[in-house]
């Protein structure tokens, strides 16, 4: 039995929602929707990208895509969730035609992406933020996903859940993983 999943929309995003699938008030609406979202999504896309022009060539697409398919948006979770698969899916995308385009392997690109942030003028971390990054960009794909989500986002197991399409089991282990290899690494790195 295939029942739609019963998920809480506020009545502001339901009216929203409305007005963005309404063809005389979408573009005004997906003003709103952009300016509400696209400082919670720039940050979800540049943990990822780690350099801001990657970044913001990938949120325009994302912004491309929302526009383009919220017709086919069901409701079955949160706006901003289903924004945020498309965001994920369309960095991870962007990562690996860049990997195929440019490195020989994900280490190369990741090790040149930590160095790039570094000179990136819209960086405002210190030293010990770009140690960090360095650590999580070593992380299997999955692993610094829920990382981020969980750590940076502060997203429930069940919110990421929607997001990526796992489980919420896998993406506790995974999770639990990608902390202790991280907190491993500090503890073996005693320049932080």
């Amino acid at each position: 039995m295939n029942r739609k999943k019963s998920v809480l929309i506020s009545a502001q995003e339901k009216e929203l929602l409305q007005r963005l699938k309404n063809s005389k008030s979408k573009d005004n609406a997906f003003r709103e929707l952009v300016n509400q979202s696209k400082k919670n999504l720039y940050f979800q896309i540049r943990r990822l990208l780690l350099n801001h022009e990657d970044t913001n060539d990938v949120l325009q697409n994302v912004y491309l895509k929302i526009y383009r398919s919220i017709q086919k948006f069901k409701e079955e979770s949160k706006l901003s969730t289903w924004m945020y698969r498309i965001a994920y899916n369309e960095s991870i995308n962007y990562l690996k035609s860049k990997e195929k385009k440019y490195f020989f392997s994900s280490e190369i690109m990741y090790n040149t992406m930590i160095n790039n942030l570094r000179q990136d003028p819209y960086f405002d971390g210190d030293e010990l933020d770009i140690k960090l990054q360095g650590i999580i960009a070593k992380l299997p794909p999955k692993q610094k996903l829920v990382f981020q989500m969980k750590y940076y986002d502060d997203l429930k197991f069940k919110e990421i859940s929607q997001i990526l399409g796992t489980s919420v089991g896998a993406l506790k282990t995974s999770y639990h993983l990608a902390k202790n290899k991280i907190k491993k690494e500090i503890s073996e790195n005693q320049t932080f």
